[in-house]
């Protein structure tokens, strides 16, 4: 039998993140974008219409019916499992993550396997050229080239 713990490292690491994703939804405009080489996909959440929970003794924060992010126990120490309406990611600490800003804003961007998702908040809601901004934003920290994703992580 499998046992699931979350160690001291995972818990500070990993609810650092969970803190600074809450400080991104202090924002009233966030964009949410997941790319991989297939293609792109973006959200905007409105914090105003969609609210926001942050549970800080169970270390998750939820953001209306569609998104949810937590440190939950694993058997590698801690994880953190981000899901947004059909994207489900899983990032289990240093590596996986890098922080980003632009002129618009600034964000989160956390890489999976060949796959990227990122939190992104904006200064003021961005009503034109709305994928120029994000996708510059995820360059900053995540690019394909050939195929294969080259992320440069923050930690």
């Amino acid at each position: 039998m499998a046992v699931s713990n979350l160690d001291t490292h995972a818990l500070f690491v990993l609810g650092d993140l969970r803190a600074k994703l809450v400080k991104l939804f202090q924002a009233r405009f966030v964009y949410v974008i997941e790319q991989s080489p297939d293609g792109i996909y973006m959200s905007e959440i409105d914090t105003e219409s969609a609210m926001v929970v942050d549970d800080k003794p169970r270390l998750e924060l939820k953001v209306g019916d569609h998104f949810r992010a937590a440190v939950l126990p694993s058997r590698e120490g801690g994880k953190f499992d981000i899901r947004f309406r059909d994207i489900k990611m899983t990032i289990y600490g240093l590596g996986e993550y890098a922080f980003v800003e632009v002129p618009e804003g600034h964000g989160i961007v956390f890489k999976e396997s060949h796959t990227v998702f990122m939190v992104f908040a904006a200064h003021e809601q961005i009503p034109s050229g709305l994928s120029k901004v994000l996708k510059a934003a995820t360059a900053k920290a995540a690019k394909w080239r050939k195929g294969e994703l080259v992320f440069k992580a923050s930690e």
